[in-house]
């Protein structure tokens, strides 16, 4: 609007003194959705001061200035009372709109069953706005209302916000603060006026769709009865949903979905989306045994295809999960990561992720709001994710909702990222096509996650051999009475005209018969083509397998002149420049190595050599301990260079995040990275190593077991900040024997290492053994500075990790009466203890690789010690922790026959360590005389 114009619109009788009201109340629509209001108005709010327009202050300016110009208005032309009701009733409109786009979805058609018994909003009632029936024939203007003209009948508009917003579909998304994003949905969503155009070959297709999920149930239903396989009766609507959201990210771009789901639908899934072969699926059901691991159940199981869309192939994958519900959302996110780092994809374009939660678990688990947490962040971020709720209406038995979540949607968790959330009638296909498209194109646009809530429910109990009816009565008689899903639509298209009776009988005899032929039933399914990774270099290897590990001293040195190098004009920390100081005599051989410059030497030699790294934990830039400090922050400006960039210039990336607070979601997103990427070191440090607790259900269902139960290689490292410094129950203990409890079958190694040499050797063997398993580290906290943890440059260079060290005292063997086997900072005390009381009688072991334990490597430690029939484990652990009682039965295996074994350490202990600094003392004193016999 020009000035003149808006100048004379000012000073019209809309600034009466009788209209300051309603000019206040439309202000507050402006503050809630500027786009709400006609564009004279908001061209006028816009030109207010700033100040005064923040939604945290009073807007008495604002008002002073309303109230000004009404006086001043009085003064020349008096107030008209006509155009301040009708200017009233202009803002009332647009107060009622604005009512549906913020609570249109709580008087939503939803629920398939119509339990759903959603409290009576007033604001969408135009009465409650103050107008009447006899405002219905009165020509408003819309405002932004998208229905293709400027001005409706109030009856027209009040018709067309309960078609868009109360219909199927409930759309959630006015807490979105981004007004770009909200006018984008509301721009889909109203021009459609609750009636989305497909066509007839599209609603064909979709009825076929339905016809393969109700087929696919009824078949396994007769031919297996009583077998558990979490239908999806009730639920069917998820196919043509995934199929649709397949066929919607091919066409614009996407080489590959992820897919992470639970139990509920997913055998449906797997042979009418992924396009498993159904007699498969049948020899698992008749329990024939295809594989020689431990396997797990069909429901569990993940599965590759690749699927054709208008853009071409999509690779699908769909994650293998535990019964830990939604523990496989960050797996699915970690390797959607991995998928684009890989094909150098910054945005997401190439690579989606789906995951797909019932209504209990998203509200109930913990790990979603954590994985929710993570979507904008930089360590990682993939341009969105698609999150599904196959919404049944109860979870196991709980269907009461003030029982199974403190909100009104289990979808409300979605709100802490501003995700915008589709609630969708399940009975309605078209509805829910619209809405995957909608989801898609939303993600693709503004880079963001997106739910769809599919309210639905179950046809049976929690499984095939529940009985529902137990605690469900009212639902499951309604359930009882209610037609399935296709039967629903094949009705709504047969009024239409759009099939026949004998089109819908062809198209369920058809599919039955695909069924029996045991083939393949997703006609977008096509031979799945090499991945873009090649893992067979990591098949069928053992710990044994030949790799070359060798370095020369002169690329050590070159290399540490790389890393301790930090431009001239890059001011450095105090404390942080005496480090780095120290290394630059480290790299000329004038000091011997500490610990943080001989791990940083292995991250450089890898990079250099082409192995990509990625490093994640809470403080992992510098280390919570102070030692490693690898991404520098320049103290003029905050800038910050992470010197392992700049080794060469066709090194290999690498990347260190500190990541955000999170143990669960952030090693469950590492895995799934490293399931996805053999060719790329991924680690993850814990803060303490107790910390890694709260991740126990990774550790347990995925990195100790991922191998035996589903095939799947990992090399996620884990570093664990270990030992006993006083320091209290909670940041002592790592937890060592939790992971030598779940050792076996080659799962993983689990290494201690006591010298910087042993580490720098460490990391090497991990990333250049052509063996992709799990490595779990207790790193240690005192010994990062302590004077005698320290090596030579000559012993990174030999390039072996030793599973076992010797003696390095020269002792004489043939006088030594005892033995002392231990791992980790308590060898440095025993060392030091020894040393002091000049005993020559006691050797000391040390032992650094735990699991796999090195028997080979122990026995030819032990050679000179056949004579000694007195062998004693020493550990800082109470009994009942670390290693003795998981790894003895190695420990007595390995000593000569006739000797015996004895237990050195704490006593045993509920509490990892005691919060008493001289109890502590006094408790270590002791088990280092007991162990060396003082």
């Amino acid at each position: 609007m020009q000035e003149g114009a808006m100048q004379a619109w000012i000073e019209s009788s809309q600034f009466s003194g009788g209209n300051a009201a309603y000019i206040e109340e439309l202000f507050e629509l402006y503050l809630d959705d500027a786009e709400a209001i006609p564009s004279e108005w908001r061209e006028l709010f816009d030109s207010l001061p700033r100040e005064g327009l923040a939604t945290d202050v009073k807007h008495s300016e604002i008002r002073e200035q309303f109230r000004e110009a009404a006086k001043q208005k009085l003064k020349q032309a008096g107030s008209s009372a006509a155009n301040s009701e009708i200017a009233e009733k202009q803002v009332r409109v647009l107060q009622l709109i604005n009512a549906y786009r913020f609570r249109g979805h709580q008087h939503a058609q939803l629920d398939p069953l119509g339990l759903w018994k959603q409290a009576t909003v007033q604001d969408l009632d135009p009465q409650f706005h103050s107008l009447t029936k006899e405002d219905m024939d009165t020509e408003f203007n819309v405002g932004s209302l998208v229905i293709g003209k400027d001005t409706a009948k109030l009856k027209d508009i009040h018709q067309a916000l309960e078609a868009i917003y109360c219909g199927p579909i409930g759309a959630e998304y006015m807490h979105i603060v981004d007004t770009e994003e909200k006018r984008w949905i509301q721009q889909r969503l109203e021009s459609q006026l609750g009636k989305p155009k497909f066509s007839d070959e599209e609603r064909k297709k979709a009825l076929k769709e339905l016809v393969a999920a109700d087929g696919l149930e009824k078949y396994l239903g007769s031919k297996f009865p009583g077998a558990k396989r979490f239908s999806l009766e009730g639920g069917d609507a998820l196919v043509p949903l995934m199929k649709s959201l397949i066929r919607r990210a091919g066409k614009q771009g996407a080489k590959e979905v992820v897919i992470g789901m639970a139990h509920r639908g997913r055998l449906n899934l797997l042979i009418n989306v992924m396009g498993k072969h159904p007699n498969q699926l049948f020899d698992e059901f008749a329990g024939k045994n295809t594989t020689d691991k431990a396997g797990d159940v069909k429901y569990h199981m993940g599965f590759s295809s690749d699927f054709e869309t208008e853009g071409g192939n999509v690779h699908l994958a769909l994650a293998f999960n535990p019964s830990h519900l939604e523990i496989v959302n960050p797996v699915v996110i970690g390797s959607v990561r991995a998928r684009m780092d890989r094909r150098g994809c910054k945005d997401g374009s190439q690579a989606l992720p789906i995951t797909i939660h019932g209504d209990a678990a998203i509200a109930g688990q913990g790990v979603v709001q954590e994985t929710f947490n993570l979507s904008k962040t930089r360590a990682y971020q993939v341009g969105g994710s698609i999150r599904i709720v196959v919404n049944n209406q109860v979870g196991f038995t709980t269907s009461k909702r003030e029982d199974a979540r403190s909100t009104q949607y289990c979808t409300d968790i979605a709100k802490m990222v501003q995700a915008p959330i589709f609630h969708v009638n399940a009975d309605d296909p078209e509805a829910v096509m619209f809405v995957s498209q909608l989801a898609i194109d939303y993600r693709n646009t503004f880079k963001r996650d997106v739910v769809i809530d599919l309210v639905c429910y179950r046809r049976h109990g929690h499984n095939e051999a529940d009985e529902p009816n137990a605690t469900q009565p009212l639902m499951y008689q309604k359930i009882k009475k209610h037609p399935v899903p296709r039967e629903i639509y094949a009705k709504r298209l047969l009024n239409e005209k759009v099939i026949t009776e004998d089109d819908v009988k062809q198209l369920v005899s058809d599919y039955r018969d695909a069924l029996d032929k045991g083939d393949c039933v997703v006609d977008e399914w096509q031979p799945m083509k090499a991945h873009s990774v090649d893992w067979s270099p990591f098949i069928g290897n053992e710990w044994d397998v030949d790799y070359d590990s060798s370095i020369s001293k002169d690329e050590l040195q070159t290399l540490g002149e790389k890393v301790s190098h930090v431009p001239e004009d890059f001011k450095l920390n105090a404390r942080v420049g005496k480090v780095y100081e120290e290394r630059a005599k480290m790299a000329k051989g004038d000091r011997k190595l500490d610990w943080g410059m001989a791990e940083t030497l292995a991250y450089a030699s890898l990079v250099k050599a082409g192995h990509r790294i990625r490093m994640t934990g809470q403080d992992c830039g510098r280390g919570t301990f102070f030692h490693r400090h690898s991404v520098l922050h320049n103290q003029k400006d905050a800038a910050t260079f992470l010197p392992l960039t700049a080794i060469d210039k066709d090194q290999a990336p690498i990347e260190i995040y500190d990541s955000v607070l999170s143990e669960e979601a952030v090693m469950a997103f590492e895995y799934g990275y490293a399931t996805a990427e053999p060719n790329t070191m991924v680690i993850w440090e814990a803060q303490f190593g107790d910390f890694a607790n709260g991740a126990q259900v990774v550790i347990d269902q995925f990195l100790s077991s991922g191998e035996q139960k589903w095939g799947r290689l990992c090399g996620l490292t884990l570093l664990l900040p270990h030992g006993y410094e006083g320091q209290g129950p909670e940041h002592s203990s790592a937890r060592l024997e939790r992971f030598l409890q779940l050792s076996a079958d080659h799962n993983w190694s689990v290494c201690v290492p006591t010298t910087p040499a042993q580490v720098f050797n460490m990391i090497r063997r991990q990333q250049l053994r052509p063996v992709r398993r799990p490595l779990i580290v207790m790193t240690p906290k005192s010994l990062l500075r302590h004077p005698d943890a320290v090596s030579s440059l000559d012993e990174l260079a030999i390039g072996k990790y030793q599973n076992v060290i010797g003696e390095i005292d020269d002792l004489d063997s043939k006088k030594v009466k005892r033995v002392v086997f231990c791992s980790g900072k308590v060898y440095y005390d025993l060392l030091s203890a020894r040393r002091d009381s000049e005993k020559t009688d006691v050797a000391i072991i040390r032992v650094e690789q735990l699991y796999p334990f090195p028997h080979e490597e122990m026995a030819e430690v032990l050679k000179d010690y056949q004579h000694v029939k007195d062998f004693v484990w020493c550990q800082e652990e109470p009994q009942n922790q670390g290693a003795w009682y998981c790894s003895q039965h190695h420990f007595r295996e390995a000593i000569p026959d006739g000797a015996k074994l004895q237990y050195a350490g704490r006593a045993a202990s509920s509490s990892p360590a005691v919060g008493y600094a001289a109890v502590h003392k006094e408790q270590q004193e002791k088990l280092v005389n007991e162990a060396l016999s003082i």
